[in-house]
Formats: structure tokens, C-alpha cells, sequence
């Protein structure tokens, strides 16, 4: 525990207790009186209501319009079903810039709607809504759907025989036991979009503004920290008791399931209906999915002279257009941020596969406390860890402001989260009597780890290598704040192109997130090749 416990204390704790100190320290002396002033002030409270509202309707609608994909994907069997799961899943690891990007090239100016009907949607909450649907829809389809594949549909039979209708079998038997799925998918939709920052930024323009938004507004625009520390603590008080009630909540309704082979389960559609529901479930996957995705490629293509390549060539220049955004070619930023993904893989590898291997050592309360302190990076303003990095990390020993390794560890504290969900329940499995029995044979607790615990879990940590790439790639909030102009990174490369006008800068920004997009769409499909492959299974 002492490694992970240390580099949490030195790069995220350390940063973030100093920024909001800084913020709530007037002459030396703590201001809490500030927190009252802040949070009565009517714009806050404006920003705290669409905060809360927004993030509440798009669960609802995401769970609204991706249950019946859940169920689908569940039970139905059909050709390109494993093709489809990993398109559906593009989104979630795409980075919210580029599904902001997306969304604009099909409802804002001169986007799809625009063009054909002349209707735009952009800076209004609808755009902001089915970004989100976009982005979380398979949240649900793979964390309930997972759990619906193995229900055994014998006792929903059984039900039916017994003389329920066929809604009243769902609910009091299918309904119960997927409960903790549902709340555990509505749970994360909901942090997701109660934290949302580059949609809300691309997607509401002044008129809509999140927490996180506004945060990032008060610390980078306004150089207001007393605020903007006020805003990060009532955004992780929030996260926290979310948390906190659906621990309760979901430990009273666990309960022991019947569970099966998904390969039991899984048939083709009979009838008109269930034939129906599949096609509804992929007429949504077009509009809702693909549609975006490639009116984005479609209009990187479109230059002025017709289709081409014009955009892309323009990213190898450094002021095309008249533009001073960058200091080198727009198109160096794949490579930097595949470079600092790699490193910020590494580096979550180690930090949480020491801390899922703490973790599997059950230790009462104090392991507790650890696995909690493993997610707080995910209930913390992103925009407030980058901001602390920079007054904090400017010093010797650690004087890290003006070196490239900045950036891979504030990327590497988003993905130590993902490394444990996925580490933790493979070491958790493994026996005991392996690493004794290997004990006893004379082996160190070293070689044990590496001859017993590594080739059990070797898939497990490919996985989770591959979540933990993917979201460094797509990390935005902090490194807005800490990627030097000679070295941007592709989301907030995107960004800066979004933030100035000008047909070639709109333009590159497409081609840049279609870059970008197929970069996190190969590392999915090799993801859900590894995850797929049995041969590994143990």
C-alpha cells in the first residue's frame, strides 16, 4: 500500500488540499464565511440547479432509450452481434471533446440539421442531453446487460405459468434481481454527467454551465480561487454522498441469483415483436451512434474545394489560416498524446496493480479507506488537480511545471481507478493454496507472484492496460491546464482549434477528432478482442 499511498498523497491530495486552501486563505487565516457567500450568490446556485437537473434527465433518458439495447444484446442472438457491442462502446472511450465535436458537426452551424432543415440545436440542452446519451448509452447496455445475459429465464417462465402476465413476471422477478445493475449504471451515468466538462463547453456556449465548467471559468478566466474552491468541495461533498447511498442502497437489495451461461440464454428473435425490438435497438444504434461519427469524419473531409484531404494536410503547418494557436503542426499532437498515454499506462499499471494486490488482502477498515482513497480522482474537479499541479509542483525537490512528465501523471490518476475495477476481482480469485503451495516448493514471495499470480491475471492486466490508454488519451479537464503549447495533446489540440473562427480552423478540429477517434476505436476493438479470447480463461 505504501507506493500507491504516496503517489496519491504527493500528486493528488497535496495539490488539491493546496489550491482550495489557497482559495479559502485570506492573510493567513482560514474564511469559511466564504462558503456562505459563494453558494448564495443567485448565478451559483443557477449553475448548481443545471448541475443537478441535467445530469438527472440525462440518466433517465439514457436508461429510457438503453435498456432495450441491454435486453437485446442479452437475450437476442443475431449476425455482427459482437461487432455492433464494440461500436456501441466507441463512445464511452472516445473523449468528451470529440463527442462535443461530433455533436456539433451534426446540429450546430452548418452541421447535418443545419443544412437540411436548417435547424440548429447547438447552445441549447437537448444538444447537451443526447451527447450524453450518446456517450454513457453503453454503460448500461454493458453493465446490466451483462447481468441480464446470465438471469435464468426459467423463472420468468415459471412466473408466467403460474398466471402473470408478462409485464407482471418482469417486474416481480427479472425487475428485482437487476435492480443493483440498474442503480449501479443510473449511479455512473450520473457522476459522468453531473462532472461533465468538454460537452458542456462545446455543446451549451455561454448560456449553460456545469460545475465543472464553471470551475474551470473562475480558476483559468476570472483567476477567482475563492470560488472555484468552494465549487470543488460542494462537487465532492455531492459525489461523496452519492456514493455513500448507493453503498446502502444497492447492499440491501443484493441478494443470491440464479445465474447461467449467457450462452444458454441467447436465441434469435421470434416473432413480430421481438423482431421489432431488435430493429428499433439498431435503427437507435444508427442514429444515435454512427449517424454523429460520421457526419464528423464526413465533414473532415469537406473542404472548401470539395472533398479532400485539405484539413488533414493543414495540420502538418504551424499557422495555417492565419492561425497562432499552436507552436508546432497540429498533427504532432498524436504523437505527443500517444506518447504520454503510454507513460501514464505504465504508470497506472504499477500504481494500481500494487493497490489491487493491497487490496485482495483483507484488512478490515484500513483497506477500506484505501480502496476509497483509489477513487477519489474520479469525485474531484479535474480542472482543480491540473490547477494544483501548477502551484504546487513548482518547487525543488519537485519542481515539475516545465517537464513533460506532468501530464502523463495527472492522465495516470484517471486510469488507476480503471486498473483496480479491473485487476481487483481476478487476484481476488486466485487460490490461496497457489501461492502457498509454491511457498512451500521454496519459491520467494517475488517469484511466487511472478510463476503463479502473473500468468493467471495476464489478461486482466492487458485489460486493464487498455482502459487505462484510452482514457489517458482522452483526458481533458487537467491537461488543459499543464500541456505546454509545443507540446499539446489531441483533446485539448481540438479544443483550441474549436475556440477560434475560421472555416480551416473548424475544419482541422475535425480532422483532428477523426484522428483521434480512430485511435481510440482501435485500441477498443483490440480491448474487446483480448476480453473475448478464451483461450487465456482459467
Amino acid at each position: 500500500m505504501a507506493v500507491p499511498v504516496a503517489f496519491f498523497a504527493l500528486f493528488f491530495a497535496y495539490p488539491v488540499t493546496a489550491i482550495v486552501g489557497r482559495g479559502l486563505k485570506a492573510e493567513g487565516d482560514w474564511q469559511f464565511g466564504r462558503i456562505g457567500e459563494v453558494l448564495s450568490r443567485p448565478d451559483i446556485l443557477d449553475v448548481l440547479w443545471f448541475t443537478t437537473w441535467q445530469a438527472l434527465a440525462s440518466t433517465a433518458l439514457t436508461l429510457l432509450i438503453a435498456l432495450p439495447g441491454a435486453y437485446v444484446f442479452a437475450r437476442f442472438d443475431f449476425p455482427g452481434k459482437q461487432v455492433l457491442r464494440a461500436v456501441v462502446t466507441v463512445p464511452f472511450v472516445l473523449p468528451t471533446v470529440v463527442v462535443g465535436t461530433a455533436f456539433l458537426a451534426l446540429l450546430g452551424r452548418g452541421g447535418l440539421l443545419d443544412e437540411l432543415w436548417g435547424v440548429r440545436l447547438d447552445t441549447t440542452v437537448w444538444a447537451i442531453l443526447l451527447a450524453h446519451v450518446f456517450f454513457n448509452y453503453a454503460v448500461v447496455v454493458r453493465t446490466v446487460g451483462g447481468l441480464w445475459s446470465q438471469l435464468d429465464p426459467r423463472q420468468e417462465e415459471a412466473a408466467r405459468v403460474l398466471g402473470a402476465g408478462r409485464f407482471a413476471a418482469f417486474r416481480r422477478v427479472t425487475l428485482p434481481a437487476l435492480a443493483p445493475a440498474v442503480a449501479a449504471a443510473a449511479l455512473m451515468v450520473f457522476l459522468f454527467t453531473f462532472t461533465s466538462f468538454g460537452v458542456v463547453q462545446i455543446l451549451g456556449g455561454p448560456a449553460y454551465s456545469t460545475l465543472e465548467v464553471e470551475i474551470y471559468r473562475q480558476t483559468a478566466q476570472l483567476l477567482d480561487l475563492p470560488t472555484a474552491s468552494v465549487l470543488t468541495l460542494v462537487q465532492f461533498a455531492a459525489v461523496g454522498g452519492i456514493l455513500a447511498v448507493h453503498a446502502a442502497t444497492v447492499r440491501r437489495r443484493e441478494r443470491a441469483l440464479k445465474l447461467v451461461d449467457p450462452a444458454q440464454t441467447s436465441r434469435r428473435p421470434r416473432g413480430a415483436g421481438q423482431w421489432a425490438l431488435l430493429g428499433g435497438v439498431l435503427l437507435t444504434a444508427l442514429l444515435l451512434i454512427l449517424l454523429p461519427l460520421g457526419v464528423l469524419v464526413e465533414r473532415s473531409f469537406d473542404g472548401p474545394g470539395g472533398y479532400g484531404f485539405g484539413y488533414y494536410e493543414a495540420l502538418q503547418s504551424v499557422g495555417a489560416g492565419g492561425s497562432s494557436t499552436f507552436l508546432v503542426p497540429p498533427l504532432g499532437a498524436v504523437g505527443n498524446s500517444l506518447r504520454y498515454a503510454l507513460v501514464a499506462t505504465l504508470i497506472a499499471l504499477v500504481i494500481g496493480g500494487l493497490a489491487a494486490a493491497a487490496l485482495t488482502r483483507r484488512a478490515g477498515r484500513l483497506v477500506r479507506g484505501f480502496d476509497a482513497l483509489l477513487m477519489l480522482p474520479l469525485g474531484v474537479s479535474a480542472v482543480t488537480v491540473g490547477f494544483g499541479f501548477l502551484i504546487t509542483l513548482d518547487k525543488p525537490p519537485l519542481d515539475l511545471r516545465t517537464s513533460w512528465i506532468l501530464v502523463p501523471l495527472a492522465q495516470a490518476l484517471v486510469g488507476v481507478p480503471f486498473v483496480v475495477r479491473t485487476m481487483l476481482p481476478v487476484l481476488r480469485a486466485v487460490d490461496d493454496r497457489l501461492r502457498e503451495a509454491a511457498a512451500v516448493l521454496g519459491a520467494s514471495p517475488l517469484r511466487a507472484w511472478r510463476e503463479v499470480d502473473l500468468p493467471l491475471v495476464r489478461r486482466a492486466v492487458l485489460v486493464a492496460a487498455g482502459f487505462a490508454f484510452a482514457v489517458s488519451l482522452g483526458e481533458f479537464g487537467a491537461t488543459v491546464f499543464i500541456a505546454r503549447p509545443d507540446n499539446p495533446t489531441l483533446p485539448v489540440a481540438v479544443a483550441r482549434l474549436l475556440g477560434r473562427s475560421g472555416e480551416l480552423n473548424y475544419g482541422q478540429a475535425m480532422a483532428l477528432s477523426t484522428i483521434l477517434m480512430l485511435v481510440c476505436a482501435v485500441s477498443l476493438l483490440l480491448l474487446e478482442r483480448i476480453r473475448t479470447d478464451r483461450s487465456g480463461e482459467f
